[in-house]
């Protein structure tokens, strides 16, 4: 069985809306997209759809990519659903302190019920993410920087977060003194009595010296909500991810690239004493539309395309899958996929914003009438 998960860039504007500019401080804008994810929300939920992602992204004046505070974000998603998993994929490591990150997530994973998933990425748009990082010497990473120094040092300073919050998540009470984090700070020490600490917590001293913190509530979900890394592409993340029994999501249309990405995880997730389920070493998915016939669906494709290049491309993420056709050819390349690597979930991006709603809507359904039914 796949399940599937439509996401959503939270975009503004049609074609012609983001290309008149500044379509990010139009308000009636913004109300538009949010009326419209949460209907997209509601449809994906009673149409059999396993769950529904967003990222997050700031400062996006533009309006391409309006997903900005991921907890309110996948709250609006989760109040516009009953059974959805709300995927937010994800919190920005360079912006978040990890532990504020842990804490965010077990409450939402409460909020929602156990209906949430969560993405842990490392940040590329360096606009927003200069603006907001909470370390001047952790920057954001892409293609301008891929394998240098800096490069280097944000997969350290990912790494030792991504440790922080699943100790965080795991554990009643924890101490983490590393590199880029001491939790809690050496030598912290109350600086007034307070009993409450001592007799009825944990970590603390009747002195007030404090050895170690934890966060609460604890997850819904035990150990914690599913764990996705960030739309990926290389055998190095997929063998980090490994580690932590966290989902890489590969959006690409080279099944032999799958294989060999698919095969770094199991061989990594062994080393660490851990045989996934098949299906559980990465997801796989693409750009999406489903219309009656392939010329169709080539034919709406256009906006999108466009999108893609105006957005995505100049940030590195060219080389996506895509999913254009009607319901017959998506099963073919969802088959042709799942033969060659085990696929158990399946993101779509979906033009959300920039299709106009009955023509989301329209594939939306198609797709899960047509085509969902064909892998359950």
């Amino acid at each position: 069985m796949i399940r599937f998960n439509p996401f959503m860039y939270c975009t503004m504007g049609r074609r012609r809306e983001l290309e008149r500019g500044m379509a990010g401080k139009d308000p009636v804008l913004f109300q538009r997209m949010l009326a419209e994810v949460g209907e997209y929300a509601r449809v994906a939920d009673e149409a059999g759809y396993a769950g529904i992602g967003h990222p997050e992204h700031h400062l996006q004046i533009e309006g391409f990519e309006a997903s900005n505070e991921p907890t309110l974000m996948g709250m609006w998603l989760g109040q516009h659903s009953k059974r959805l998993r709300i995927i937010t994929c994800g919190f920005v490591s360079t912006t978040h302190n990890p532990l504020r990150t842990a804490e965010s997530i077990a409450t939402m994973d409460h909020m929602l019920q156990g209906r949430f998933g969560v993405g842990l990425v490392r940040g590329y748009q360096a606009r927003w993410v200069e603006n907001f990082k909470i370390r001047a010497d952790i920057g954001p990473v892409g293609p301008w920087n891929k394998n240098e120094a800096e490069d280097e040092y944000n997969r350290e300073y990912f790494s030792e977060f991504v440790d922080v919050v699943m100790k965080a998540l795991t554990h009643d009470t924890f101490s983490h003194q590393g590199k880029f984090f001491q939790f809690p700070p050496p030598g912290l020490v109350n600086p007034h009595v307070h009993g409450v600490y001592a007799q009825y917590g944990r970590g603390v001293s009747p002195a007030m010296e404090i050895s170690e913190i934890g966060i609460a509530p604890p997850p819904f979900q035990r150990p914690h909500p599913p764990i996705y890394g960030g739309f990926s592409a290389s055998l190095r993340t997929a063998r980090f991810w490994a580690k932590y029994r966290g989902k890489p999501i590969v959006m690409s249309s080279d099944l032999e690239f799958c294989r060999l990405l698919w095969e770094a995880y199991r061989k990594e997730a062994a080393s660490f004493g851990y045989t996934p389920n098949p299906g559980d070493e990465a997801a796989w998915g693409g750009l999406m539309i489903c219309a009656k016939t392939d010329a169709e669906a080539e034919a709406l494709a256009a906006d999108m395309r466009w999108f893609w290049e105006q957005w995505a491309t100049p940030f590195g993420q060219g080389a996506v899958n895509i999913l254009f056709g009607s319901p017959d050819t998506l099963s073919r390349q969802i088959e042709a996929a799942a033969k060659a690597v085990p696929i158990n979930e399946c993101f779509l991006i979906i033009p959300q914003g920039i299709h106009d709603r009955g023509q989301v809507l329209d594939s939306l359904e198609r797709f899960a009438t047509r085509v969902i039914p064909r892998f359950q």
